[in-house]
Order: C-alpha cells, then structure tokens, then sequence
C-alpha cells in the first residue's frame, strides 16, 4: 500500500532529467549574463570608454563598441582603440577573496601579449596602458592610492616596443596641463590628473611636456620590427573621468578624425583577434550585431523572465505528466490507473478509513477468486457473502476476520495512518491463512 505505482515509479528518471537540464541552462544564462554586465559596468564607469564612443559618434566619427563574436572587416576599421585593464597580459589574475583585495585589485580583463600584437600589426592601433585599480571603478574616486603599481606599466611598454630604457616619469603636481599646438588651427590643452608619462627612445611624441610623453608612435615588437603603434600611457585622457578635463574631448575629436581617414573608429574591448581581411568576411544582409540588440536591456529582463516560466512549465509538466511507460499499454492498464489515481486521491484528501474500506473489498473478491475460482467467485465476492463462506469452511478464523470488517466498516473517513494499517495488516495476515489453507 505505501508502494508508488509502477507508472509513477518508472517517470522519477525523466523529470530528474528534465530538471537538472533546465537547472544547467539557468546556470549558464545567469553567468553568461554575470559576465556580460560586468564588461557593460566597465565600460560606463569612470574608467570605460563608452564617453568617448558617444562624444565622437556626436561629432559624425563613426564609432563603434567592439566586444568580440564575430568578424571584424579589418579594411572598415581606420584606427583601433585599444584599452587594457591587464597589467601582466599573457598571465591569469587571481580570485579576490575579501572586499579590500577586490578594491586593490589591478587586473579586470585577461589579455595576451600576442593577441594585442596581432591586431596592432593589422590595422592602425592605439593601445590605452592600464592606470587605475578595480577600485577606482567601483568607489567612483581617483585616488593615487587607486593606481596600478608603475613597475608593472613599465615591464609592460618595454615589453610592447623592445626598448629597455622605457620608464614612467612620476608626477610633480596632482594637474598636468600639456599644451598641444602643433598642426592644429587653435591651441588646445591637455588636462591630465596623477599624469601617467613615459620616456624613451625610438617614439615620435604627439603629445608631449619636455622630455616626457603622453601619446605617442612608437615600435611595436614582432618579428620583422617594421610595425609602429600607438601607445596612450594615460587612459584619462580619453575614459569617461578625464574626457571632460580641459580640451581633452577636442583632442580626441581632431586627432582621431584624422588618424580615422573617415573610417571607422573601433574600440576593442574584446580578448581575442577577430580581425578579418575582406576576402575572409562572409557578408550578409544580417550581422549578428542585428540579434544581438534583441539580447540587451531591456530585452535581457524579458529573456530572463521567459526562461523561468519555461523551466516552471517543464517541470510540472514533468511532474504531473511525465514520459508514456510500457506498463501503460498492458492489458487492464486503464483500471489499474484508474484505481491508483482514485487511491491517491484519497491519500492526498486524508480519507484514509475510505480507501481501507476499499481495499478491503477488493482483497476479499481476490481471495474469494482464488479459493473458489472464477466462475464462482462473483457470488462470494461480498464482504457478507464471503464472511459466511468462511465461516462453513474455516470456522476458527471466521471471528477475527468478522472483527476486522467490522472495524473497518466502523472507522470513519478520515483516521490516523498508524490505524490504517493495523486494519489492512490484520486483513492480510487472517486472508493469508485463508489462502494458504486452500
């Protein structure tokens, strides 16, 4: 009796399936989505670059975000922006484990040195040095202490452009004004807090105060020692805390309008070379860029939303339902179901003095069945009718058999389960005697 149906025993696998499946595409959603948001809360914060992608799109400079997942036509893109938030590419950061390591930490996208060399020897390149910590992002404050460690910055221009007399020139005063004149119509100033500048040999300075850059060509190291890049060492004259300083924004505006040849200005927050020539770009009518539009906010709530109510339909579809068994199809199928299903019902509602009672009489025409055969077991198969046949022929089990009906005749609908199945295991054990004396 405290035996699930064969039907119902044999769907447990299916829904467990089913869930642990739909338990597995929520986890992937949510990191995916984790993921996403956080590159997205990096570029609109202090140190991101989303400022200038909307200032020179304002402008009429083709400009666009690039976060990697499909081909990048390299003959489309007039200069690559290329920001590092990675002080020691080619190497993995650590987990933060407390809020002060989160603060103090300095890497927040992993990047190799080779991917970095790959995209600056095809297309024209400006690469952004990393100046702030993770904290700088998240507190909204720029503070001198929120500075990535120097010797790092250091280790990695040297490692760029081959030369090893590279190092950063700290700052004398908290603003750096760094008057830029040459080929331009008016005179512009460059207004840089904490001034992250540079020296060294072998680069041709664009903005520059004495001896010390800030923007600049220099080599790049790879093979032939041909290619040229771009280096910016202080990202705050383009991020969204420094775009608004001084004439930062119309340098950008006059140097990047030039450099672009009328474009496109890329920035490539993206952590692998998706750059293609032309030949290797399949076009279309349809990018990906068209489907993925569909997969940011607002969408991103609705797409949650419908993937919840997927997995709740799934699973009490699941769990009411459940996959079609072999034991369905077998002869008598449709009132052995029918019985389990009225059985259940009963448990569910407490009625458990009910459904003894109709177990009883089920037993008792079984055993009426197999004492006296089918062709006459109809006219016994009552519970009186049965008491009597007992009573001629097995006398001294006729009385407890009479007590036990009658209790649970007597018992009302609703009794305890300890009761429940005193009644059916003393039915049993008087039946069993029955059967096995026949």
């Amino acid at each position: 009796m405290s035996e699930a149906p064969t039907s119902q025993r044999s769907r447990g696998p299916g829904v467990e399936m089913v869930l642990i499946a739909v338990f597995a595409l929520l986890v992937l959603g949510a990191l995916w989505y984790t993921l996403s948001q956080r590159q997205q809360e990096l570029r609109s914060s202090a140190s991101g670059l989303d400022g200038l992608h909307v200032w020179l799109s304002s402008e009429g400079i083709a400009t666009q975000s690039f976060s990697g997942g499909w081909p990048l036509d390299q003959s489309a893109v007039g200069l690559l922006i290329l920001p590092l938030y990675d002080t020691v590419p080619s190497r993995s950061r650590g987990q933060s484990r407390t809020a002060e390591e989160l603060l103090y930490q300095q890497d927040e996208i992993d990047i190799d040195y080779d991917v970095i060399r790959k995209k600056a020897s095809r297309v024209p390149t400006l690469i952004v040095l990393p100046k702030w910590r993770t904290g700088m992002r998240l507190t909204g404050v720029a503070h001198p202490d929120l500075q990535v460690a120097s010797d790092r910055v250091e280790a990695m221009l040297r490692h760029l452009t081959g030369e090893r007399d590279m190092r950063l020139v700290e700052p004398t005063r908290p603003f750096t004004e760094i008057p830029l004149e040459a080929e331009l119509e008016e005179r512009l100033t460059a207004v840089i807090y904490a001034a992250q500048m540079f020296e060294g040999a072998g680069c041709v300075p664009y903005i520059e105060r004495g001896e010390t850059m800030l923007l600049a060509n220099c080599p790049l190291a790879t093979r032939d020692g041909e290619d040229r890049v771009l280096i910016l060492s202080d990202p705050d004259l383009l991020n969204n805390h420094g775009l608004r300083l001084g004439d930062n924004a119309l340098i950008a505006k006059t140097l990047f309008g030039a450099w672009a040849g009328g474009r496109n200005v890329v920035i490539d927050y993206s952590q692998e070379n998706w750059l293609r020539k032309p030949r290797a770009v399949e076009r279309a009518e349809r990018s990906w860029a068209d489907l993925r539009r569909f997969f940011e906010p607002p969408f991103t709530v609705l797409r949650l939303g419908g993937v919840l109510t997927l997995a709740l339909f799934l699973w009490r579809g699941g769990l009411r339902y459940g996959p079609v068994t072999a034991e369905d199809m077998a002869p008598g199928a449709g009132k052995a179901v029918a019985i389990g299903a009225r059985a259940r019902l009963m448990r569910l509602s407490g009625q458990d003095g009910a459904m003894v009672r109709e177990y009883a009489k089920a037993r008792i025409a079984a055993t009426a069945a197999l004492c006296l055969g089918p062709a006459h077991a109809r006219q016994r198969a009552g519970p009186d009718a049965f008491l009597a046949y007992v009573r001629r022929r097995y006398p001294d089990v006729a009385g407890p058999l009479a007590d036990v009906l009658e209790r649970i005749q007597a018992a009302p609908s609703r009794i305890s389960a300890d009761e429940a199945i005193r009644n059916v295991d003393s039915l049993e054990r008087i039946l069993g005697q029955i059967s096995h004396e026949t």
